[in-house]
């Protein structure tokens, strides 16, 4: 186990599977003790006994859109563990429905999990991290809504957009308390719920799209996320990392070289 993050305690949202998951493995591999949250208990607790012993890490159930949960996830963290150095905001919901259809009520519960859920999580955590004048704040963002969108996400991709902009304010914001926030805006990510919830044709249709030729892991976000929260980025802030294949970078479908 590497001493990356001996002695730093990381709570990460939206960990009970897929990248949420594998950012808090990755936390734990590199000497960190995790406080997992998520709404999903039985799962969440059962990723959190896989992971390590109770003095390593634990599960908290929580629902980020809720100011009182936010509040109660950071003072666990900081009951079980003694304070709180990093946050990962990764809770996030993407239903598909076109605009026309979207009623006001699902519109709300995407803002209130992914953008107010971000919002809130922050503004739990910089009440501990100020007083230590030190913490790391990672968001998951996406490359949908800041670079590009599809049909259907009309909601998810103005909520992802919000994030990035609220990642600016933050940075700024809590710069003077020794703080530094950003975030990672992933692609394709091959997770469970991509494969059960959009299909190989789906995934088909992304890997063409992608200069790379495949999905990403939920490991290859997870590195980028290690590297925001690490003091080898002790002075960026602000920003965000896409972690994409190359998937935003052609101007249309005929892209590929063929050597010769």
């Amino acid at each position: 186990m590497s001493g990356r993050f001996t002695n730093r305690v990381a709570l990460v949202v939206g960990a009970a599977r897929g990248i949420g998951e594998a950012i808090a493995e990755s936390f734990i591999e590199q000497g960190a003790r995790v406080l997992i949250a998520d709404t999903e208990a039985s799962v969440g607790t059962a990723t959190a006994v896989r992971l390590g012993a109770p003095d390593r890490c634990c599960f908290v159930a929580c629902d980020i859109s809720r100011k009182s949960d936010a509040e109660r996830a950071v003072t666990d963290a900081v009951n079980r563990y003694g304070g709180l150095d990093i946050l990962v905001q990764n809770a996030g919901i993407y239903p598909w429905t076109l605009i026309e259809n979207i009623e006001p009520e699902e519109w709300d519960k995407v803002m209130g999990v992914n953008l107010k859920g971000t919002y809130l999580a922050a503004r739990a955590a910089i009440a501990v991290m100020k007083k230590k004048n030190y913490g790391r704040m990672v968001f998951t963002s996406s490359i949908t809504g800041p670079r590009v969108t599809s049909p259907g996400h009309g909601h998810y991709s103005a909520s992802k957009a919000g994030i990035n902009g609220f990642i600016k304010a933050a940075a700024l914001e809590f710069s003077g308390y020794g703080v530094t926030v950003n975030g990672v805006e992933p692609g394709n990510i091959l997770t469970e719920a991509i494969k059960t919830e959009r299909g190989p044709a789906y995934i088909q249709s992304m890997q063409e799209s992608i200069p790379l030729g495949r999905l990403g892991t939920p490991r290859e976000v997870a590195n980028a996320v290690l590297f925001l929260a690490s003091d080898e980025a002790a002075y960026i802030t602000g920003t965000t990392i896409i972690v994409d294949g190359g998937q935003t970078l052609p101007e249309g479908k005929d892209f590929r070289i063929t050597p010769g």
